[in-house]
């Protein structure tokens, strides 16, 4: 295992950050104060939070430390092939590649919605 910690935000997440969850909060502060700890908000994932609650894609995308990740033409084959494209676009995201070999850790307030997915979940409840 990479001593780097990627972890990628669900809508869930993205949410509970604007709502001053407090998890969330210390991950967006790791990710913009420590060099080797990484946090990414997929596309489609920004704009399912920003439905749920307008505001929330600006701001999120505004702040240092998380990077936006586009939808390119991988990430949108994966996509196509699933029901609801946040969900699909962090799933993809989270998998390993050349740049996290390890994949990235889904954060989110609904883990069970993450049960049977072949992915490693932070539950941020408080």
């Amino acid at each position: 295992m990479s001593e780097s910690v990627h972890i990628v935000l669900d809508e869930t997440a993205m949410a509970a950050a604007g709502q001053g969850n407090i998890l969330a909060s210390r991950l967006i502060h790791r990710a913009h104060a420590e060099a080797d700890w990484f946090l990414y908000a997929p596309a489609c994932v920004l704009v399912e939070a920003d439905r749920a609650r307008p505001g929330t894609a600006e701001h999120l995308a505004a702040m240092p430390g998380i990077t936006v990740l586009d939808l390119d033409l991988p990430a949108a084959l994966a996509v196509a092939r699933q029901e609801t494209w946040a969900a699909a676009h962090a799933q993809y995201v989270a998998q390993p590649t050349p740049e996290r070999p390890d994949g990235a850790i889904v954060a989110t307030t609904a883990p069970k919605r993450w049960d049977g997915q072949a992915v490693r979940v932070l539950d941020l409840t408080p």
